[in-house]
């Protein structure tokens, strides 16, 4: 059931560490949600300059991101996630904390956002951080 869960690279060279604590954590955010995963859940990383493309033709927004999710459009948790790994970085430097910990924070919030939270009021982002800092609290050591 895991292995529906995975990790690509599209132009930059990118593997997560600790993929497989990984998988388990997200598919447990997932259940914990009363969510059910799909035939495929799958994270890209890639540069700023590739979000930034996808961020301009697919919902017209000329802004550097750290993600964006486009879920397949069914009942289930599935669909692409895009990660700016540079912008991952800048932002764990930013915020003073280790990059994967803020890897883990984006990583958990595409996930999120396919469980029906948003963040486009300032209500919506508090209770997304909420349920971000859950879950981070949750991701084994």
């Amino acid at each position: 059931m895991l292995d529906q869960i995975e990790f690509h690279s599209e132009d930059v060279d990118f593997e997560p560490a600790r993929a497989d604590i990984l998988r388990f954590w997200i598919n447990e955010t997932i259940q914990n949600e009363a969510q059910k995963l799909g035939e495929a859940l799958n994270f890209i990383f890639c540069s700023d300059e590739y979000l930034y493309e996808l961020n301009m033709q697919y919902l017209q927004h000329d802004t550097y991101t750290d993600v964006i999710s486009f879920p397949a459009g069914t009942d289930k948790i599935e669909g692409d996630i895009f990660i700016s790994i540079e912008r991952v970085r800048e932002n764990a430097e930013e915020l003073k904390i280790s990059f994967e910990q803020e890897l883990h924070r984006v990583i958990i919030h595409g996930v999120l956002h396919f469980c029906g939270y948003d963040d486009l009021t300032d209500e919506d982002e508090a209770a997304m951080r909420a349920r971000e800092d859950f879950y981070l609290q949750r991701l084994p050591k």
